[in-house]
């Protein structure tokens, strides 16, 4: 059984759609996803990408992902890998697919000299938060994530 992680290809996209919806309903939000592959495809491969992803196979089947942008730190001056969604197949839990995942993307940060590798995670999700302990992250307890979007979006643009 060999895992190998790769760049997410235009091709991906219908894959990459069906990973954040089979994750939405792992996160008990399973009508959330409102992306389409064409706007996945834009976001991931388009003239101005928002986003990179890689792909998770193993033994040259599809078991994961990992979708990631660029942020940057003030206080460090560099830029940080924020990870936005990471996602196994059932199947493939337990089989170090997370863990490669993790250690590519620590890679890259590392490789483009950023500073930072962060992401969320739900507080009920305990064995995600018990993994990503195991591999050194760090809860930051004294931040809470705030949101603005629908319709409250518009009413603070004005709009």
């Amino acid at each position: 059984m060999s895992i190998t992680i790769r760049a997410a290809a235009r091709a991906d996209t219908a894959t990459i759609l069906r990973f954040v919806r089979e994750l939405a309903a792992f996160e008990r939000e399973p009508d959330a996803v409102v992306a389409t592959e064409a706007m996945l495809e834009a976001a991931l491969f388009g003239e101005r990408p928002a986003a990179e992803a890689v792909i998770a196979e193993r033994d040259g089947v599809g078991v994961g992902f990992a979708l990631f942008f660029a942020n940057f730190s003030t206080w460090t001056g560099r830029q940080g890998l924020y990870l936005e969604d990471l996602y196994v197949t059932p199947a493939a839990r337990g089989a170090g697919v997370g863990k490669a995942l993790l250690i590519h993307l620590a890679g890259l940060a590392v490789d483009r000299g950023w500073g930072r590798f962060e992401w969320s995670v739900l507080d009920w999700n305990a064995p995600a938060i018990a993994f990503y302990r195991a591999m050194g992250a760090e809860a930051m307890d004294e931040w809470t994530v705030q949101r603005v979007s629908g319709a409250a979006l518009a009413r603070l643009a004005g709009r």
